[in-house]
């Protein structure tokens, strides 16, 4: 597997501006390319196919990891450990399921930071309950729905309306924002320090709105694959589908001790549930997607 010694990394001496030209270096992957670079790791362990595929998505990890800025921590290790998460993924990375290694990636990326941060945060304990966990890592966004993302002290009504989104009590919201409050780093902050050379975070942001063909190409192929995926899913029985989508396809997903006791079964079979729902989504998908001719999406 690619190493991480071999792979730029950001550091105070280096700056972080120059890591992210440096990682710009590295092309995109075509999905015929990276499919046959799959292939070489899961067939071969090709250190190098492995290490490209790695390399390519470097911007992606950096881009997720800078929506990570509001906990006070050091960019560049959030940074490295959104890498750490890439490798991973590229690790268990199977072309042959039906998904990019970009989507697949994302959520090995998300959950290698937010392990991190909640390894750093003294005020997230192993005692915390999903619920103050979900309101941890969404306060920010929730915010800014309601055009608070600016306000010191939440007003009442704010508040009110957080708890509510969010499933915690009004209390919870006050602290967490108080102490998450002061720690944003703002996009316009300058990165280096090298005169007329530096620039702004928000300039390493890629512009969501872009006009250019490759925008459309991307959309095209992740609206086919949400339909594929709507329409696969509906091999799956009621409870399957509920126990994998609140696991494996929400943004904040729920915890098997949860789960286990919605359905009033043990941790153990909950997972036997998951497991076997995914692997009867990916065979239906990888069929449906061969039906249709879309195996260069897969």
């Amino acid at each position: 597997m690619a190493t991480y010694a071999n792979l730029p990394a950001p550091s105070p001496e280096q700056g972080l501006n120059r890591y992210l030209q440096e990682i710009r270096k590295f092309p995109m992957l075509e999905p015929e390319e990276e499919y046959m670079l799959a292939k070489r790791w899961v067939d071969h362990e090709d250190k190098a196919a492995a290490h490209k595929m790695v390399t390519s998505h470097l911007r992606l990890a950096a881009k997720i990891a800078m929506g990570y800025r509001g906990y006070g921590l050091p960019q560049a290790e959030v940074i490295s450990e959104a890498n750490v998460g890439l490798m991973q993924a590229v690790k268990r990375f199977d072309p042959e399921k039906g998904f990019r290694l970009a989507t697949y990636a994302m959520w090995w990326i998300r959950a290698s930071i937010q392990e991190y941060i909640l390894r750093s945060w003294s005020l997230v304990k192993l005692g915390t309950t999903s619920a103050q966990k979900k309101l941890f890592f969404n306060l920010r966004k929730a915010k800014a729905r309601i055009g608070a993302l600016e306000e010191g002290d939440l007003r009442p009504e704010n508040v009110r309306q957080i708890a509510h989104d969010l499933g915690v009590t009004e209390d919870e919201v006050v602290s967490m924002n108080r102490r998450l409050s002061g720690g944003d780093a703002s996009l316009n902050a300058m990165v280096g320090s090298d005169g007329d050379s530096a620039t702004q975070w928000q300039d390493w942001l890629e512009d969501e709105d872009a006009d250019t063909a490759q925008d459309y190409e991307e959309r095209d192929e992740l609206g086919a694959r949400r339909a594929l995926l709507a329409e696969a899913i509906t091999v799956l029985t009621e409870r399957e589908r509920d126990i994998l989508v609140q696991r494996r396809l929400q943004d904040e997903t729920i915890t098997l001790e949860d789960l286990s006791s919605q359905y009033d079964v043990s941790r153990e079979r909950i997972r036997q549930i998951e497991v076997r729902a995914f692997e009867k989504l990916q065979k239906r998908m990888q069929e449906l997607a061969r039906e249709k001719g879309m195996l260069a999406v897969a």
